[in-house]
């Protein structure tokens, strides 16, 4: 095992079955967890990792199977139970007080007594940052903390309660890339301390970095465990998807030289002076670190937020949308980073969202074509290979990544020719980002222009034929695919 050292087994889920009416989440799955080794747990959007995190956290209860804790086997956990048992789950959407302090948050629910000792908690809670060698105050709003202090302000929360098992589910999908190494050390540092760490990841180079051992489920099953280094990222990826992907990122048919879509010196909403034109068939990627402005641009284009000043041209002629139904009048059409909050209705079905954003098309005289409506969903339910029993399916029963097809096809269905892609995979499988560069390389052919906002340095290189960098609100750099170099960029989105 990597970086070896003596394990004992900690946890164990033996058998674990989970069913849904018409879904088994799990399927007789068992796999083991020994004490102080980080142990990745990978899998396709669907294929039960959340059910397999539920089910240790005691949020769900198994159809049938065992959980053993240190030698004791449980047939099911309740909340409160786990947490006494050591276990700990740092969550992607992280649920924390805001408007309250970091120590508020670290010992919420705890009891001093029966006046809260404020001057002691903030004692305990800087001992606690200490041990990351975090500066951050205990004082602090957490609505002021960057999502990576959010991380570890969870983490130390986490230790706070003796935990002996944390469960990490995708920590780096929102924090830059410096950030990111802070997190691996943050991690070594809990396998010294004894502590279990399970981690959840879509980005599989990065637990080359850090992991010891990696299972993988596919459709609700277990399908192997391996040493990390005993493998590599096409062997995972098999596992995960059951094929070869050819390509992590399909050709694409270059761009035309005609220039469809240009802004000159646009300024507002904390950017200024951003300028650049968008080609034919072109995928424009848009790179800076976590902050920097690029989604606050792409909130102007699609008249979200008004601009302050500067010129937005579509073919050549000036367009000022005030509002997202105006930018989707003029055939702009925006996927957002925040799919569950921004993207689609998450209690509505998945007819209903593809149909919202086309009424126009379906409807005549203000009454719905039925007919009509069903017959896109299901065509955009298949051209997207949306996995769901039917289009009455809720959103929010999808996995991460068939509510992101759920929100291309919405977005698709009104007929844009400009799209703009924010963090298009964040959070999504390898076989779902396949689909999805696929998908985007068709609509290039068919002669409609991408722009794409990416923190994944991999995928702007990869699908991206050209750069713009953004720093600190301002324009820091165009880089051409003949240039592209992976520290330029950092330096350049890092303002050197």
């Amino acid at each position: 095992m990597k970086n070896g050292g003596d394990f004992t087994e900690i946890l164990s889920l033996k058998n674990i079955t989970k069913d849904y009416p018409g879904v088994k989440a799990l399927d007789n799955v068992s796999i083991s967890f020994e004490k102080g080794e980080v142990h990745a747990l990978v899998g396709e959007n669907g294929a039960g990792k959340s059910t397999f995190i539920k089910t240790i956290s005691g949020a769900i209860k198994p159809t049938s199977g065992s959980v053993v804790i240190e030698g004791k086997e449980y047939s099911q956990l309740e909340p409160s139970q786990a947490i006494e048992l050591g276990v700990a789950v740092v969550y992607q959407e992280m649920i924390q007080m805001e408007a309250r302090t970091v120590a508020d948050n670290i010992f919420a629910g705890v009891k001093d007594g029966l006046i809260v000792d404020d001057k002691a908690r903030y004692e305990k809670t800087k001992a606690l940052l200490d041990k990351f060698n975090s500066n951050i105050d205990p004082n602090a709003y957490i609505r002021d903390l960057s999502m990576a202090n959010r991380q570890i302000v969870e983490l130390a929360k986490a230790i706070s309660k003796n935990a002996k098992i944390i469960i990490m589910d995708e920590p780096t999908a929102s924090i830059t890339v410096a950030e990111q190494q802070n997190l691996y050390r943050l991690v070594k540092q809990l396998k010294a301390d004894g502590v279990t760490v399970i981690y959840i990841s879509h980005r599989l180079e990065e637990l080359f970095e850090i992991c010891d051992r990696v299972s993988v489920l596919r459709d609700g099953q277990y399908v192997t465990t391996v040493n990390i280094e005993d493998t590599s990222k096409d062997d995972l990826i098999k596992y995960m998807v059951g094929r070869e992907l050819s390509e992590t990122y399909p050709t694409k048919e270059p761009a035309k030289d005609e220039v469809i879509f240009e802004v000159e010196h646009l300024t507002g909403n904390g950017v200024s002076d951003i300028s650049f034109k968008l080609h034919r068939g072109e995928i424009l990627g848009f790179a800076g670190l976590v902050g920097a402005g690029r989604t606050e641009i792409m909130q102007m284009i699609y008249g979200v937020v008004p601009k302050s000043s500067g010129v937005i041209k579509k073919y050549g002629v000036e367009i000022n949308p005030h509002s997202p139904r105006e930018a989707m009048h003029e055939g702009i059409g925006l996927i957002p980073e925040d799919r569950k909050y921004q993207g689609c209705f998450l209690d509505k079905s998945i007819l209903w969202n593809i149909s919202i954003s086309n009424l126009k098309t379906l409807s005549r005289h203000f009454i719905m074509n039925a007919n009509k409506e069903v017959e896109v969903a299901e065509s955009y339910r298949s051209k997207m290979k949306i996995k769901a029993p039917n289009l009455k399916q809720k959103v929010g029963g999808l996995s991460g990544g068939n509510q992101q097809k759920v929100v291309i096809a919405k977005v698709l269905a009104a007929n844009p020719d400009i799209l703009i892609f924010d963090e298009p995979t964040r959070g999504i499988d390898v076989g779902a980002r396949h689909e999805i560069y696929t998908l985007m390389n068709e609509l290039t052919s068919m002669g409609k222009s991408i722009i794409m906002v990416s923190s994944d340095m991999e995928e702007l290189l990869g699908m991206s034929e050209r750069i713009i960098v953004i720093h600190e609100g301002k324009f820091a750099g165009e880089i051409q695919k003949s240039e592209y170099d992976q520290q330029t960029i950092l330096k350049k989105a890092s303002g050197l």
